[in-house]
């Protein structure tokens, strides 16, 4: 069966495909009650988040367009030391989308929201014409505990740079997707939900924290020095690179630096607590390459980045200028 205007009509056609697709993946006694809008328990702080995801290829080695958009939704929450409860999803789906496609998609975003700890509780669904595409549109939200403050205005001279694994795995496996490069570097789009929930159950005091996703781990570094006014240092021979992502670098004229990621994360931690943070990610799912990177060094009005290199000199590295690659979320 294929997509049709008729889908989005809100007729019968449309019960079908929610009942027959979304309600069937998503089930849960919440969504089931398919209201206007959910209502959930919760008080206290909120968390919440919007995103959406238009990423080219919908299906790609290591994932698909349904993990990536509860991966990054879950991760966004999670960034604020947030614990992730409550997910919606709205489809937008072009006129002649594959149902059997859809099928996967879906199926995949509920194993990932059930890996994540996450409820889907809501959703919409519209058709346009098209050439049998989709995209996804998330909002999730979460509860952040009283006293828990993390920011990229927490951050301070002398804390760790924590970075949680490799980079560059979900740009290079788009890339070599899209221009038919073989090869088996996978995405690594994943949920971070272990390791945040264990950093915050042992006490370590974590300042910052930010997903590595678009413009690479060097422009999240550079914002991050912005909007915190302060100045680091990293050191080029502590960043972990798996080596055919290296080599795809080579071949390609690509700088792992500004390549994206949808599973790793960088950390702010106090110069005290590093070694240890850096063992309990190690410990957590999806964190076993996790490492010292760098430092933040002093305060800085505007901030900035720099580099050492592996010969003994200093890069100063800026945001990602152009586009870079397009669609890989």
């Amino acid at each position: 069966m294929k997509i049709t205007m008729e889908h989005g009509s809100g007729g019968l056609a449309t019960g079908r495909l929610i009942s027959e697709i979304f309600e069937k993946s998503f089930a849960n006694p919440v969504l089931s009650e398919m209201e206007d809008s959910a209502v959930v328990p919760g008080s206290g702080r909120l968390a919440l988040t919007t995103d959406s995801f238009v990423v080219d290829p919908l299906e790609y080695p290591g994932g698909n367009i349904g993990r990536l958009c509860v991966c990054g939704t879950v991760n966004d929450l999670l960034m604020r030391g947030a614990s992730p409860r409550y997910l919606t999803c709205g489809f937008i789906l072009q006129e002649g989308a594959d149902t059997e496609q859809l099928i996967r998609i879906t199926t995949s975003m509920a194993e990932t929201a059930s890996e994540a700890g996450v409820t889907i509780v809501a959703g919409d669904t519209k058709v346009v014409q098209g050439s049998g595409g989709l995209f996804i549109n998330t909002a999730g939200v979460g509860f952040v505990p009283e006293g828990r403050e993390i920011s990229s205005t927490e951050c301070a001279p002398g804390d760790a740079i924590i970075v949680s694994g490799t980079l560059g795995e979900h740009h290079a496996a788009i890339l070599s997707s899209r221009m038919k490069i073989e090869n088996s570097i996978s995405s690594d789009n994943a949920p971070l939900t272990d390791i945040v929930g264990s950093l915050m159950d042992s006490g370590i005091s974590v300042h910052t924290m930010r997903d590595v996703t678009r413009g690479g781990l060097a422009t999240v570094l550079r914002e991050l020095a912005a909007a915190g006014g302060v100045s680091m240092e990293i050191e080029q021979k502590d960043l972990p690179v798996d080596r055919q992502v290296e080599s795809f670098c080579g071949l390609l004229g690509l700088d792992p630096l500004y390549m994206g990621n949808e599973g790793k994360m960088v950390a702010m931690v106090s110069a005290a607590d590093s070694d240890r943070a850096v063992e309990i990610i190690r410990n957590s799912r999806y964190g076993e390459n996790a490492r010292i990177i760098g430092h933040v060094t002093e305060r800085s009005e505007g901030g900035k980045l720099t580099m050492l290199t592996r010969i003994g000199g200093r890069r100063i590295l800026e945001i990602l200028q152009g586009e870079g690659l397009p669609r890989i979320c």
